[in-house]
């Protein structure tokens, strides 16, 4: 593997230097610090160089090289006076970053970082300085990683169709999630995903999709990392009886349940209706001396007391 990591760095130094070497500008102490054009991708738990180079054919032996985060204090390493500096290095680096001495005869210079964190993740700044004069450079890391195979099952029966869930775990960055059916065709329909980080900074991803089709049979749950373009996939099948069916006698009832409330409101309406017809005709009975017998007889015996009444009150 460190095989594979020199000769990469070789041959990228080797090309840069061949398009951007420049002339001097005017002193023997004065060059151009020169870094990756584009992003060094970093395996998660691996190892990976962050390299610069100078712009002139000198030696870098004798100069202080430093490579750092967003602040100059912030080291990742130090090299000066020939010989590597612990004071001042941040201590998630101490111990897992080294100078790759191979071409720095020739200006060439490389950072090694062993066991590759998300963390490390971002911005770097290479400083090279030889007496007064110095430069500088940046390039950027980008680590990936490709965590846990998918966990696909399903959670049961919603609304008109069945949930699914699926999940994965220990990504980076954030990783992409995508539904297919059984021929490959994206599921986008009522779909929900949830990521959160871990205390290592990595990714674990929750996502959900509800299935209404019944003839759908077999979904697959894909995660992406979006760097590499790797995924990995997990199907599962949906036995078409698992979906919910609509009962025979449902729809029959409801329009039944429909009619009758429909018949009892009518039939109550009619009922007050004729209600209010016979008291108004008992009313106008009434005013006219007519009505029914048990009226009559009320007031014929009221009539006959209060008759009594009088002649009581005449004799005495």
């Amino acid at each position: 593997m460190e095989g594979i990591f020199r000769h990469t760095l070789v041959c990228h130094l080797t090309s840069l230097l061949l398009l951007l070497q420049l002339p001097t500008r005017g002193s023997a102490d004065e060059f151009l610090v020169i870094g990756p054009t584009d992003p060094v991708v970093a395996v998660l738990d691996g190892n990976t160089t962050l390299p610069c180079f100078l712009s002139l054919a000198m030696s870098a032996e004798n100069m202080e090289l430093r490579w750092f985060r967003s602040k100059f204090s912030e080291a990742v390493f130090i090299y000066q006076n020939q010989q590597e500096q612990k004071e001042g290095q941040m201590l998630q680096y101490l111990g897992w970053a080294s100078l790759v001495r191979d071409f720095l005869t020739q200006g060439q210079a490389a950072v090694r970082i062993d066991k590759v964190w998300a963390s490390d993740d971002g911005l770097y700044t290479c400083f090279f300085r030889k007496g007064r004069f110095y430069e500088e450079a940046t390039l950027e890391v980008k680590v990936v990683g490709v965590g846990s195979g998918p966990q696909v099952l399903m959670e049961g029966q919603q609304e008109d169709g069945v949930r699914v869930a699926c999940s994965a775990s220990r990504w980076f960055p954030k990783p992409q999630v995508q539904w297919r059916d059984r021929s490959g065709e994206k599921l986008l329909t009522s779909t929900e995903a949830h990521h959160a980080q871990d205390a290592d900074g990595l990714f674990r991803l929750e996502a959900s999709l509800v299935v209404r089709d019944s003839s759908v049979g077999n979904v697959t749950c894909s995660i992406l990392n979006p760097i590499l373009g790797q995924e990995k996939v997990k199907a599962i099948f949906i036995p078409e009886s698992f979906f919910p069916h609509a009962s025979p006698w449902k729809p029959g009832f409801a329009v039944s349940l429909m009619v009758l409330v429909v018949l009892i409101f009518g039939a109550g309406y009619f009922l007050k209706k004729e209600y209010s017809t016979k008291v108004q005709a008992l009313k106008a009975r009434g005013k006219t001396g007519e009505g029914p017998v048990w009226v009559r007889t009320e007031l014929e015996l009221r009539a006959k007391a209060d008759s009594r009444s009088r002649a009581s009150g005449c004799s005495l």
